[in-house]
């Protein structure tokens, strides 16, 4: 760690006397320096991702023979892609968590509502081919409904149920951080909240009069855009727009922080009531970042849902908004990266353990945690960097 740079990579502290000064915590830069916000070493790690999400999954699974050591089978591409829309998640809560000083605990809420949009879209591509060959699905059928729920009157439109995707989640997310950051509530207290939204929510949709299949969900898909689903090539491509929106969300995350904006989040952060005393609104700042933070994971939802074939409020329990932040912690937040990793790591771990351990591997992840919370206080990514400076 050098001495201009923080534990998580907050900006300097302002020199006293210095005309950024705001009793000894760092106020916003006057221009950003628009070089920060990829270095080569940066560029040349976002060239690698791109060449092995866009070249390395297709061809050491379609291409490769199976009787190959080099080959990648199925499981650990549909592995490859849900991991990939967990670090989605990640990465949206570093942006909130780590930049921002905002713990959000219910994401797992906006992560389901993507999911069961795009789930809508996927539930009317099945058509007449479902147990009870009608054209409602076949929960409808089941509970005697006659006809779609209002709600599901565009579903049948990918570009809506798209559009959809982004403008649901975003628009309660922004209604919600509205009326909180308003308030003033922060800390425990907006993460408690979360929490109790996110558990709201699930009840809900456990209803079977809400139209969303209740405890049961969606599942069963056939097709998306007309071509079936549970094909090898449908499987990669899936995989492979993952991992390209994940580095398109890196990259806009990177330019976020290393702007004006990034540094006001940063000091909102660090001092909010000094932010203010120099004029700013951290309302304004916390709500566009808040907003943008749950349409990232919404967007992962609707990633995740084709490839893993199902979407139920179990998604929506409040352990899976913990895993969010637990992803982030492991990985190291306000490092962009970091998170990432976490969500590499610990969803990797968590595979290994279930399927050699399955007795054993919660004990395995608890000592897991409490391992990096010991002796990586920093997360993953401290490690390399407390390394680099020992160098």
């Amino acid at each position: 760690m050098t001495p201009t740079q923080s534990a998580f990579g907050a900006p300097p502290m302002a020199p006293k006397g210095s005309p950024r000064d705001l009793g000894g915590v760092a106020s916003v830069p006057a221009k950003p320096d628009p070089r920060r916000v990829l270095r080569v070493a940066h560029w040349a790690g976002v060239g690698t991702a791109l060449l092995a999400v866009a070249v390395g999954l297709p061809v050491f699974n379609l291409v490769v023979p199976e009787t190959s050591a080099l080959h990648l089978s199925g499981f650990y591409v549909s592995l490859i892609g849900k991991i990939l829309c967990y670090a989605i998640c990640a990465l949206a809560i570093d942006l909130i968590w780590g930049y921002a000083g905002i713990l959000s605990l219910g994401h797992g809420l906006f992560f389901a509502l993507g999911g069961y949009t795009m789930g809508m879209y996927l539930m009317r591509q099945i058509g007449r081919e479902g147990q009870y060959r009608a054209d409602l699905p076949d929960f409808m059928v089941f509970l005697n409904w006659k006809e779609f729920p209002w709600h599901w009157a565009l579903s049948d439109s990918f570009i809506a149920q798209a559009l959809l995707v982004v403008l649901v989640p975003g628009l309660l997310a922004f209604i919600f951080g509205f009326f909180a950051f308003r308030s003033r509530i922060k800390g425990v207290y907006f993460s408690i909240i979360t929490q109790a939204l996110t558990f709201a929510a699930m009840l809900l949709f456990f209803r079977n009069e809400t139209g969303f299949g209740g405890n049961n969900g969606f599942t069963d898909f056939k097709r998306i855009l007309g071509i079936p689903i549970a094909t090898p090539q449908m499987r990669v491509a899936l995989a492979v727009l993952s991992g390209l929106v994940l580095i398109a969300f890196f990259v806009m995350s990177r330019a976020i922080v290393a702007s004006k904006f990034g540094r006001v989040l940063q000091a909102i952060r660090d001092a909010e009531t000094r932010v203010m005393f120099s004029g700013y609104d951290p309302v304004a700042y916390k709500l566009v970042i808040w907003t943008l933070s749950a349409a990232m994971c919404a967007v992962a939802g609707a990633l995740y849902v084709p490839q893993v074939g199902i979407i139920n409020p179990s998604e929506m329990s409040p352990a899976a908004g913990i895993e969010m932040a637990i992803w982030a912690a492991v990985g190291g937040r306000a490092t962009l990266i970091g998170p990432i990793i976490g969500a590499f790591f610990v969803n990797g771990a968590k595979s290994f353990f279930t399927a050699a351990f399955p007795e054993f591997w919660l004990y395995f992840l608890g000592a897991l945690f409490i391992a990096v919370t010991l002796f990586l206080p920093h997360g993953i990514i401290g490690l390399f960097r407390r390394k680099g400076v020992e160098r």
